[in-house]
C-alpha cells in the first residue's frame, strides 16, 4: 500500500482543539494568529498564553501541552512540513538567532493592523502557491515563496529582537540572564561570565534560576548551547571544524568532547542522526 505524503502547507481556521487538532499542531511547524479570545498552554516547562491580537510560532515536535482554550477563541493557523521549511530556510547568518527566539519567546505581539494584515497575506500567498500545482515551474515558484515567507517572518522577529535587546537592563535578573543567554550563548558556557555581566555571584545567579524555573544556570546554559549547536550541524555547507570555529572552542577536539558530553554522540555521528 502507498502512502499518501502529507501536505507541506495546510490552512486552518481555528476554534477548539480537540486531541487530533493537537497531534496535528505538533507535527508541523505552527504559524497562528489570534483573532479573540486565547489560548494558554505549557511550553518547555512554562505556562504562556496566546491571546487576541498575538502571533505564535511553534516548531515542529517541540515540547509543549495544552491546557485550555477559551470559548471565544478564533485563529488562522498556517501549517508547514517540518522538512519543507527547514530545507528552504535562507542561508542568513542570524537565521540561528530568529530560530533560537522563537524556541524561547514563541508569542509575539502584533502591534498594529499593518502588521496583522501582513501576516495573515503572507499565510495567503504561501497557500496559494502551494495550490497552483499545475503551474509550469511549481516546485521553484513553491520554495521561493517559502524562502519569502520565511524572510517576512524574520522581518518581524528583527524588530522584536532589538526591542529586547534593547530593554536587557530593564528587567529582573533573571530575565536578563535569559536575554543574555540569547545573545552570548554561541560563544559563552560559563556561568562566570553571566554573572560577571550582572554584577553578581554564579552562586546568587543559580539561586535566582533555582526558584524561577527549578534549574540551574548551568542548566539553562547547555540547553541553549545544545540549541545552537543542532541548527549548526543542520546546516551541511559548514564542516565540523567551521562550526567548532564558530562557537569559539579552541580546538576541533575541545568541540567533540563537549558535544558528546552533551549529546552521548562526537558531532559527526550526532549530524548523521540529523540527516
Amino acid at each position: 500500500m502507498i502512502e499518501t505524503p502529507e501536505p507541506r502547507v495546510l490552512s486552518l481556521s481555528l476554534e477548539s482543539v480537540d486531541d487530533a487538532t493537537e497531534r496535528l499542531l505538533k507535527k508541523y511547524h505552527v504559524h497562528l494568529y489570534c483573532h479573540s479570545g486565547k489560548l494558554d498552554f505549557v511550553f518547555n516547562e512554562e505556562h504562556m498564553t496566546c491571546a487576541s491580537g498575538q502571533f505564535l510560532f511553534w516548531f515542529a515536535e517541540s515540547k509543549w501541552n495544552l491546557v485550555e482554550v477559551s470559548k471565544d477563541f478564533k485563529s488562522t493557523v498556517l501549517l508547514v512540513e517540518k522538512d519543507f521549511l527547514i530545507d528552504n530556510v535562507p542561508d542568513q547568518g542570524w537565521s540561528i538567532n530568529a530560530q533560537l527566539h522563537s524556541r524561547v519567546f514563541p508569542v509575539k505581539d502584533i502591534n498594529s493592523k499593518a502588521e496583522k494584515e501582513k501576516i495573515l497575506n503572507n499565510f495567503k500567498w504561501l497557500i496559494l502557491r502551494f495550490q497552483e500545482s499545475e503551474h509550469r515551474f511549481y516546485e521553484e515558484a513553491l520554495k521561493l515563496q517559502m524562502r519569502l515567507f520565511i524572510l517576512e517572518m524574520w522581518h518581524s522577529f528583527a524588530n522584536e529582537y532589538e526591542r529586547r535587546r534593547h530593554s536587557l537592563q530593564t528587567g529582573t535578573l533573571y530575565e536578563r540572564f535569559i536575554k543574555l543567554l540569547q545573545q552570548h550563548c554561541l560563544t559563552k558556557r560559563e556561568v562566570q561570565f553571566y554573572a560577571n555581566e550582572l554584577n553578581i555571584t554564579p552562586k546568587y545567579l543559580n539561586y535566582l534560576c533555582k526558584i524561577h524555573s527549578d534549574r540551574t544556570a548551568s542548566d539553562w546554559i547547555h540547553s541553549h548551547a545544545k540549541e545552537r549547536i543542532i541548527l549548526l550541524l543542520q546546516n551541511t555547507n559548514l564542516n565540523i571544524s567551521e562550526i567548532a570555529d564558530e562557537m569559539c572552542f579552541s580546538s576541533t577536539s575541545f568541540f567533540t568532547r563537549y558535544v558528546k558530553k552533551l549529546f552521548g554522540l562526537t558531532p559527526t555521528d550526532f549530524r548523521a542522526r540529523l540527516t
